[in-house]
């Protein structure tokens, strides 16, 4: 019971932190620049764990956090294209650095800090390619459609883990996630599709559909964030089993770490790019 208290409450805080940073463009950048730093700090902390592994987590955490900044500034108007020269020359360095630290395994060193950037770093930066969009003579900020990805995973979750619970009896993915189900799965697929259809609704309603998607477009959205978001939770999942851990921290209580509770975000963010700009193409 003191458990669920406790997850009761860091859930709580953790959703109103997150829905009242995409208010303000400002708010919103400065609180996942942080939770970016965080998040590859963590999981370079639990690599370096490893035999032979040493990643220089402080550099790997400024550079993400740079990396941040610096999709920001370009992608809201603010800065050139130049401001991605330092990020670029870190990614230099701490490749370079390898030939001189004489590292028992450098081929390991490298694949792990280029992971902490591609797998945390640019999925979080990608966060403003969805916040900050042309319109042709100028650049708006638009809550949306990242905080759309953000709340369909939430229903994704605990329409999973409803439906599992009363009807799973098909295992997902039994050897990363027993836990997984595909009536679970399925269940909490159908709960955001219907989400779906009511922000469309809501949205068009009130006359604040800024990404102009059409009803099926926004089904469309919710199906890519449901199954990206499941994939992602199953690579954390696996990425745990590998480093033979429960939880890759415990900054959150009842929740464990930075990864756990963004592992659905680092595959969802990319992939509803992919989607939105795909449909621009169209």
């Amino acid at each position: 019971m003191k458990n669920f208290i406790i997850r009761t409450i860091t859930a709580v805080f953790f959703v109103a932190a997150i829905v009242t940073s995409f208010l303000r463009p400002e708010a919103m950048v400065l609180l996942f620049a942080l939770v970016t730093g965080m998040t590859v700090w963590e999981f370079c902390t639990l690599v370096s764990c490893r035999p032979a592994v040493q990643v220089n987590r402080f550099i790997c955490s400024v550079a993400a956090v740079y990396l941040f900044f610096a999709m920001a500034g370009y992608n809201s108007g603010l800065t050139p294209p130049t401001v991605f020269i330092p990020y670029l020359v870190s990614i230099i360095y701490l490749l370079v650095a390898e030939l001189y630290l004489k590292a028992e395994d450098p081929v390991n060193d490298w694949a792990y800090t280029l992971m902490s950037q591609l797998y945390i770093a640019l999925p979080f930066s990608l966060l403003n390619v969805l916040a900050f969009r042309s319109t042709g003579s100028s650049i708006v900020y638009s809550y949306l459609a990242p905080l759309s990805v953000f709340v369909f995973l939430w229903i994704n979750d605990a329409g999973a883990y409803i439906c599992g619970s009363l009807l799973g009896k098909h295992k997902l993915f039994p050897r990363i996630s027993p836990g997984k189900s595909w009536e679970g799965s399925i269940g909490g697929g159908l709960l955001v599709v219907a989400a779906c259809i009511g922000v469309w609704s809501l949205t068009e309603h009130y006359g604040v559909n800024d990404l102009g998607l059409r009803v099926w477009e926004w089904a469309g959205l919710g199906l890519v964030i449901v199954i990206f978001g499941t994939w992602g939770d199953l690579v954390e999942s696996l990425f745990k089993r590998t480093l033979h851990i429960k939880d890759s921290g415990n900054i959150l209580p009842g929740h464990g770490g930075m990864l756990d509770r963004f592992d659905s975000t680092l595959l969802a963010v990319p992939a509803s790019v992919i989607y939105l700009y795909t449909l621009t193409l169209i």
